[in-house]
């Protein structure tokens, strides 16, 4: 019941409307023009380049926002402290509410995908890769965890909505701006060694570096990170990618729990 109440509230959000006419518009825009332009080019096109840059600098934004703001509204308003007299645990209530939060970024999604098939019927020759969607899948996955952990936290919706830009700041610009300017100082090996710390400790690069594993095109990355990409191109090296982005998905799940129970307790 919860994860069907909440999945109705952002569903009518007039947020989550206009997130949803974006991403259709862009979405489509974006590949429709790669497919048109450079309809027998395959790789890292500048067209590919696009179209990833604007999946992980719009979706996380957008998802950190309303996602957080659903968690610290609840906790504002006093419906969160409403729930805890039924008989709901704090996991039940997280688990629903990301469930909910999924499901409501998937549908967004999935509405401009749709979009995006439909033109390819009438259009001819447009595809939508396969790396996209599962790209699209684990970029919502991990950062509605991150955002339920921010409203977790922030308990007020304002707090919530200033904390999710500064995080997405951070993962989105910060840490890249830094690592360009300790490259100025430092050695190569060691700038290696920190941009490689930096692609695992920041989910969006994460992502980035898992599209160029999965579809072999990790030579962009240069001959610096071989060592790195040969590894992650090996079975093992797939499980790891794997288990490290199901810590990203349950240990903000975690925290979140253990925030919202010293809560409970002030």
């Amino acid at each position: 019941m919860l994860i069907k109440l909440e999945l109705k509230q952002m569903l009518r959000s007039r947020w989550m409307q206009l997130v949803c006419l974006l991403f259709t518009f862009v979405f489509t825009a974006i590949i429709v023009i790669q497919q048109m332009a450079l309809p027998d080019v395959e790789g890292f096109t500048r067209q590919t380049a696009s179209f990833l840059n604007v999946l992980l600098f719009l979706l996380p934004l957008f998802i950190l926002t309303i996602g957080s703001m659903s968690i610290a509204g609840d906790v504002e308003s006093g419906w969160y402290s409403l729930l805890k007299t039924y008989p709901m645990t704090r996991m039940q209530y997280i688990t629903g509410k990301y469930i909910a939060t999924v499901l409501a970024f998937l549908l967004v999604v999935l509405l401009a995908f749709g979009v995006i098939v439909t033109l390819g019927g009438i259009l001819g020759d447009v595809r939508l890769p396969t790396i996209f969607i599962t790209l699209t899948l684990l970029c919502i996955l991990i950062f509605v965890s991150l955002a339920v952990s921010i409203g977790a936290f922030a308990k007020t919706r304002l707090l919530a909505l200033s904390l999710s830009l500064v995080i997405w700041s951070v993962f989105l610009l910060l840490i890249s701006y830094a690592l360009m300017a300790i490259g100025t100082v430092v050695a190569g090996h060691v700038m290696q060694k920190l941009t490689i710390i930096a692609i695992h400790i920041n989910p969006v690069e994460w992502l980035r570096f898992g599209y160029f594993i999965f579809t072999n095109q990790a030579s962009v990355l240069g001959p610096a990170f071989y060592s790195v990409t040969k590894f992650y191109s090996s079975s093992l090296g797939y499980t790891l990618y794997g288990a490290i982005t199901m810590l990203w998905i349950i240990c903000p799940l975690a925290f979140s729990s253990r925030l919202l129970k010293k809560g409970g307790r002030r």
